[in-house]
């Protein structure tokens, strides 16, 4: 099957995108590398008017530090950030797992604002960036607004992406240098969405302590008292108080997807306290 005819804009500056954004009246899609997009297009999923552009806005495709935090342009490829493109991504939680994400043909191409603005509860980026307490920039003609990742994925494919507004780059606070981090996802073959995964950042400096569960129904879920636990222990909870754990933050999975879930936090947990620390 095919898209159903559409309009196509690639304007050279972000104002120029919100105009044309805000000027459709909600009947435009943004476009960053199109690997989410473009089969839904295909598959008639969505039929916009309008498809806006994105991938080549330089506003986008900055990486910059600003304080303690660093602001990735949302057009920056997963590729970008799995090769040290920008040196202040190297090493850390991010590069780590955008080497995980898909396969390399769809790295080249997808970027970290239009995984974001897609919100598929089984996507890696989601899972991150909440683990990492980051928040998103949204931008709109009357100027922008952050939102923290806890409130910005509202449920599966839904998030508060409102009329005129465009995603335009994730903000991330840097990790100390004691902090240490886990990921791990379970897949049924390499380069498919997660069935079951587990994000974990411990960071001392930021008294930052945080597990997350993805692959959900809806928005990845926090395990808050686990992640005390571990904070206060320095070691891996046992089985059944994981598998406590993930049954109060994902009753609706049956037995087997919770004994995935569990499993999942089990070695992401075991990635956080190696002997030598994850930087």
């Amino acid at each position: 099957m095919k898209a159903a005819n559409f309009d196509y804009q690639r304007p050279l500056t972000l104002q120029a995108a919100l105009r044309f954004l805000a000027d459709a009246g909600g009947s435009a899609k943004v476009m960053g590398g199109g690997q989410s997009l473009g089969p839904m297009l295909n598959l008639r999923l969505t039929r916009p008017k309008l498809v806006i552009d994105v991938s080549a806005l330089e506003e986008l495709r900055q990486v910059r530090q600003q304080g303690a935090a660093i602001r990735i342009g949302a057009a920056v490829t997963h590729a970008e950030i799995e090769d040290g493109v920008h040196a202040l991504l190297r090493g850390g939680l991010l590069q780590s797992v955008a080497g995980g994400i898909a396969y390399r043909a769809i790295r080249n191409r997808g970027t970290v604002g239009g995984s974001l603005a897609h919100a598929d509860p089984a996507a890696d980026w989601v899972l991150a960036a909440t683990a990492l307490g980051a928040e998103v920039e949204i931008a709109t003609q009357a100027g922008t607004r952050r939102v923290p990742m806890d409130g910005f994925m509202q449920g599966a494919y839904t998030t508060v992406l409102g009329e005129g507004e465009l995603l335009a780059a994730l903000w991330v606070r840097r990790l100390g240098p004691a902090a240490r981090w886990g990921y791990f996802k379970f897949c049924r073959k390499t380069g498919e969405f997660a069935e079951a995964s587990c994000a974990a950042v411990f960071d001392p400096a930021r008294k930052l302590a945080r597990v997350v569960l993805g692959a959900l129904d809806g928005a990845p879920r926090a395990l808050p008292a686990l992640a005390a636990q571990v904070a206060r222990s320095g070691a891996v909870p046992d089985r059944p108080s994981i598998e406590a754990a993930v049954t109060a933050a994902a009753a609706s999975k049956d037995a087997v997807d919770r004994k995935l879930l569990a499993a999942a936090v089990e070695r992401c947990l075991g990635q956080v306290l190696t002997p030598e620390p994850v930087q």
